[in-house]
């Protein structure tokens, strides 16, 4: 090895270092919002234990409903890693310096969102040496299973490299090289889509689902996505601000407020679609729209899951729309939290559990989230917002120049 390369190896060594030594360090509340992270992850995990040790049977999913919580969050946090390219698109492709300043916020995001997505998979494997033999028997290309898998993975990868070279490089006080970088972030806008879209191939594949064999299945995924995505992101820029650790310029919220201003709507109109397409044939395929919006044969458990969802839904779309009402700070972070739980409702337990209600066969089987899912669920969302907050700090230090390599 060169003395150029060894001290290179040595220099990315101390990086590491510190960025781990700067990560654990803060203010009280830092350290509070951190512990309580950590509180959770940890009852997450003991929960997890117990599901690893006694089996599925400590979960609510059977042979009847074998998807659950744990897959309805996987599958609205692939929109949420998604939408990070809607900062990407308007800062590489468009110039905008206003969101360029904040790119690394969107990317950051996906990084923790993809990082919860895996490990909801693992934990709806049952056991995490599952996830082993399905690497191994990934059945290429022939299973829309495998496609997701390595769509999922090269987004983290490229969202790890992205904004992993750019700080590395200005924790150095080096110059960015483009061609390191930027061919990456062009290809990422594009894996941005694939990785919805994928996933709704995933379940509109399943020809025994007929609640899930529609073709504007993928549109509706990108375009709740891009719906979720801006007011989380919206709230995670408020969040940042009040903590003084990353400051959004005023455009980049009116950006993200007109995105949600159209993906809502349509988002709702793709659902209308659906709606009247079930109702109006009144087909044999009905029943998974009839037990969710209005309950089957005395079944009713997803109803009142729904409508709240939907109502969420209009009340953030109405907040975002109206300027006295977006001029408020506490109502437009409400209104937000809103939209954020409609969205996860409406595409998460709103689509997931009625795929499989009633089975082929007819059994009508309802499914509820246990206290065992309900726990590894949070503490899964803890982990990523623990890696989220630590990602964050340490990437504003590095921008703002805070936190140099020495000498």
């Amino acid at each position: 090895m060169s003395a150029e390369a060894s001290h290179h190896n040595k220099g990315y060594g101390s990086y590491w270092f510190e960025i781990l030594r700067f990560a654990a360090r803060g203010s009280r509340e830092y350290h509070t919002w951190m512990g309580l992270l950590a509180v959770l992850m940890f009852i997450g995990a003991a929960a997890y234990v117990d599901q690893w040790r006694i089996g599925l049977a400590v979960t609510n999913m059977s042979d009847q409903v074998s998807w659950g919580a744990y897959i309805a969050n996987f599958t609205y946090l692939v929109g949420v890693a998604a939408a990070a390219v809607l900062l990407v698109v308007p800062s590489y492709a468009f110039g905008h310096a206003e969101t360029k300043r904040v790119v690394l916020v969107g990317e950051l995001m996906a990084v923790s969102a993809i990082c919860m997505c895996l490990a909801f998979i693992t934990v709806d494997l049952g056991r995490p040496d599952r996830a082993l033999h399905m690497l191994l028997r990934l059945n290429f290309p022939d299973s829309v299973l495998a496609w997701d898998v390595i769509v999922i993975s090269g987004y983290l990868l490229l969202n790890l490299h992205i904004p992993g070279y750019q700080l590395y490089q200005r924790y150095r006080g080096k110059e960015l090289t483009k061609r390191y970088y930027l061919p990456f972030v062009f290809i990422s806008m594009f894996w941005a889509i694939s990785i919805h879209t994928v996933t709704a191939f995933l379940y509109s594949g399943f020809g025994g689902r007929p609640f899930w064999n529609t073709a504007i299945l993928a549109p509706r995924f990108l375009v709740s996505a891009f719906a979720a995505g801006p007011v989380l992101l919206i709230l995670v820029f408020s969040l940042l601000a009040r903590f003084d650790v990353v400051r959004a310029e005023p455009r980049v919220f009116s950006l993200l407020r007109q995105i949600a201003l159209y993906t809502f709507p349509l988002n709702y109109f793709l659902l209308g679609c659906e709606v009247f397409k079930e109702f109006y044939t009144d087909s044999t395929h009905l029943a998974s729209a009839e037990y969710l919006f209005f309950g089957l044969h005395g079944h009713a458990m997803l109803v009142p899951y729904i409508w709240t969802g939907l109502a969420l839904g209009v009340f953030c779309f109405v907040v975002l729309l109206v300027p006295r009402f977006y001029a408020n700070k506490v109502l437009l972070s409400v209104g937000c939290i809103a939209g954020c739980v409609g969205i996860w409702v409406e595409k998460g337990m709103g689509l997931i559990v009625p795929g499989f209600i009633p089975t082929p066969a007819g059994d009508l089987v309802e499914y509820r989230p246990s206290v065992t899912e309900t726990l590894v669920s949070v503490g899964i969302w803890a982990m990523g917002a623990f890696v989220f907050t630590a990602m964050v700090r340490v990437a504003a230090a590095i921008e703002s120049g805070r936190l140099r390599a020495r000498g």
